[in-house]
């Protein structure tokens, strides 16, 4: 469906703010996790805006005249989140990317949704602080992405997700209204947590204009490297045992033989065809004690090799392969393709048993998936490789990416542990939640966006057969 957005040449925003090209609806057509597949949808319209009145007069104009709005960051988002599912507006707020305050004495930093991660990390690296929660992609995507899918990486299992580390955010919602929630105090029992409630909302409830984010100290020492064991259920379980016995590690890595093979593929590196756990530690003082105690747990799960560095470079490449596990996985066979990003996350008790049911299927269904994931917190990354021009194949990979989802939901678990549901997890949402809760989710977008304008498409299970989540009818 087409939209009429001649509107927007009434508002005021510059020329270069505002394209109809073909070029640009196509480039804003897709996200990392729909690029190579037919799941993109054009915009009729995209828009740079470069304040929160410029936010706020495309909003409102657009929920006037019944026009679709969708907030777009950096498209590296793996679930379709960005995909503008009914035509309309692309939001693209990559240009609001300044800081906007920079408090250090409070360990506080105040920032547009367009700024890349890394870079708030490199803007108060001068002052010994960082940024904790960033994801593995975070020095491609933005702090707005990450907002809006409640983001995480290799080191939530010490720092947690980017929720725990946003104190207050401005906002505007559908109808053009600028909200403000949150505080700058570490801690506030006042009235509903806003922030909370539009944190991991995917932009279906509010377009995020400026962000508090807090800070911490960079520790004084890091050490990292990587323990090879002999079977996969061994490195599993010895995550589960240095979790629990409450190791002080910042990054916990799980790397199954076949993704290393991959990632060796991919980058030239000389991994060993084993698996592996990744490891980082960050301390203040006493990090080899924190070491010598992970090391000696390992070794009660046969740990064949336990290596450690302190020297940046090793890290580098160690960490790297890790990062790019998810090109490496993709590019792997010409005739392959990953079918969907999984993404799945456990309590950590039940972390062996998903990694060691995922394998079995894989084994049952006679399909390629390799496993890796940030294993601290319960998360395991895989991916089903199958032909896409072999339908049994397909029909096959589709019914074992089913089967890891349910199992992880019958675990206590989460259908996604941070890309968000999107377009592609709907089907999981009810099933994951109840019935109760997702009706009260609809309720909440009702009354903030009646008219559905803000990201329609997304989330709730109705509609991926496209149908809207709407109160008043208009």
């Amino acid at each position: 469906m087409t939209h009429d957005c001649s509107f927007l040449e009434e508002i005021a925003l510059a020329d270069d703010q505002v394209s109809f090209a073909p070029g640009r609806l196509e480039s804003h057509a897709t996200d990392f996790g729909t690029e190579r597949t037919d799941e993109g949808t054009l915009p009729d319209a995209v828009v740079w805006p470069e304040s929160t009145a410029d936010v706020s007069a495309v909003l409102a104009a657009a929920t006037d005249r019944g026009v679709p709005v969708t907030p777009y960051a950096a498209g590296t988002g793996l679930e379709g989140n960005a995909v503008p599912a009914h035509g309309g507006i692309s939001l693209d707020l990559t240009r609001m990317d300044d800081v906007v305050d920079y408090r250090p004495d409070d360990f506080q930093i105040d920032v547009g949704p367009g700024i890349i991660g890394s870079d708030v990390d490199e803007y108060v690296a001068g002052d010994g602080l960082f940024f904790p929660p960033l994801p593995s992609s975070g020095d491609i995507s933005t702090i707005g992405g990450m907002i809006a899918t409640d983001a995480s990486g290799m080191k939530t299992v010490r720092y947690g997700e980017i929720a725990d580390w946003v104190l207050g955010l401005e906002a505007v919602l559908a109808d053009g209204t600028v909200i403000e929630t949150g505080s700058r105090a570490s801690k506030t029992s006042s009235g509903y947590n806003l922030t909370d409630l539009i944190v991991g909302s995917e932009g279906t409830l509010a377009v995020v204009t400026e962000a508090t984010l807090e800070l911490a100290g960079r520790p004084e020492q890091i050490r990292g490297g990587r323990a090879i064991f002999e079977t996969l259920d061994d490195a599993a379980e010895a995550v589960f045992d240095a979790v629990r016995t409450d190791i002080d590690v910042a990054r916990i890595e799980l790397v199954d033989g076949l993704s290393a093979t991959m990632a060796n593929d991919y980058l030239g590196s000389d991994l060993p065809d084993a698996p592996m756990v990744f490891l980082e530690f960050h301390a203040n003082h006493g990090v080899d004690e924190e070491i010598d105690l992970c090391r000696s747990i390992f070794e009660d799960r046969d740990v064949v090799r336990f290596e450690m560095s302190d020297d940046d470079a090793d890290m580098a490449t160690l960490w790297k392969a890790r990062r790019e596990m998810a090109y490496a996985v993709s590019t792997y066979d010409s005739d392959l393709e990953p079918l969907h990003p999984g993404d799945v996350t456990v309590p950590i008790s039940s972390y062996p048993e998903v990694v060691r049911e995922t394998k079995r299927l894989a084994d049952d269904y006679d399909l390629l998936v390799p496993c890796y994931g940030h294993a601290g917190d319960g998360n395991l990354h895989y991916g089903v490789l199958a032909d896409p021009d072999d339908p049994e194949q397909v029909e096959r990979g589709e019914r074992l990416y089913r089967d890891i989802v349910e199992l992880a939901i019958g675990l206590g678990g989460t259908a996604t542990g941070e890309h968000g549901i999107g377009e592609g997890k709907q089907q999981y949402l009810e099933p994951e939640h109840g019935a109760g809760a997702v009706e009260t989710m609809r309720a909440i977008k009702r009354a903030l966006d009646p008219t559905d304008t803000l990201n329609p498409g997304k989330i709730f299970p109705e509609t991926a057969d496209g149908e809207r989540v709407r109160g008043l009818e208009r």
